[in-house]
């Protein structure tokens, strides 16, 4: 395929992609109370917290946000479709099968930190909140705050529960491998406890454990996926 048709096939494939989010934005739309209400509010209906909005368009802003969001985690296999349709045909059959692994397996690690967030982490941490509230102080948290805390807490535990893979990916190149990160596991605790002090930034020693333990986890998987990577390269 010369220069300008690749160019026309990403142009193609980038138009498929808008078109599929546009399409989850709009079911996002259609469902957007019940989004709001029984996924976003949820944690934060449970534990009592007073949420209050101080901007003029804030919970306009808000449900467009919502919205979005929603529609791109909806049409996110759609897009990782496009994606992979125009990388596939400049592949070999053997970097096809590999790169169909990864992107199947990224995408279930990323849902294993998402669901680890949303079950566990959030409520913990609002729960926590509620639990160490003074009775003569009232929090009123501003609803955008708490948006913006939801997002980036599900983001960052997605991309940490990507460790498995991107060690895979960093021992099959030859970048990493599991004698090394046996040697560093003292450091590996260390910096994992402090990942968990920063996600959950709170005293609370149950708390940060319990972000801890299963990040150690996946460096303990890491490490048993990093020599078998590193195997398998060198067979």
């Amino acid at each position: 395929m010369s220069f300008l048709g690749h160019l026309e096939e990403l142009r193609s494939r980038l138009f498929k992609g808008a078109i599929g989010l546009v399409i989850g934005c709009i079911v996002a739309g259609i469902y957007r109370e019940w989004i709001m209400n029984e996924v976003l509010l949820r944690p934060a209906i449970r534990a009592s917290m007073n949420l209050q909005n101080t901007e003029p368009f804030g919970q306009a802003f808000l449900i467009f946000k919502v919205v979005f969001f929603s529609g791109l985690v909806l049409s996110a296999p759609w897009l990782l479709y496009q994606i992979w349709s125009f990388v596939a045909p400049g592949l070999y059959s053997h970097e096809r099968r590999w790169a169909r692994w990864v992107t199947l397996l990224t995408s279930i690690c990323f849902l294993g930190g998402l669901t680890f967030s949303y079950f566990l982490l959030i409520p913990g941490m609002i729960n926590y909140i509620g639990v160490v509230a003074n009775p003569n102080i009232k929090d009123n948290i501003t609803v955008s705050y708490y948006f913006s805390f939801y997002i980036n807490t599900l983001l960052a535990c997605g991309f940490v529960f990507e460790m498995p893979m991107v060690t895979w990916v960093l021992a099959k190149m030859g970048m990493v491998s599991a004698a090394v990160m046996s040697k560093y596991r003292r450091h590996a605790v260390v910096v994992i406890l402090i990942l968990a002090a920063i996600i959950t930034p709170s005293p609370d020693f149950i708390l940060q454990v319990m972000v801890a333990a299963p990040i150690y986890l996946l460096f303990e998987v890491s490490v048993v996926i990093a020599r078998l990577a590193y195997k398998k390269r060198d067979e």
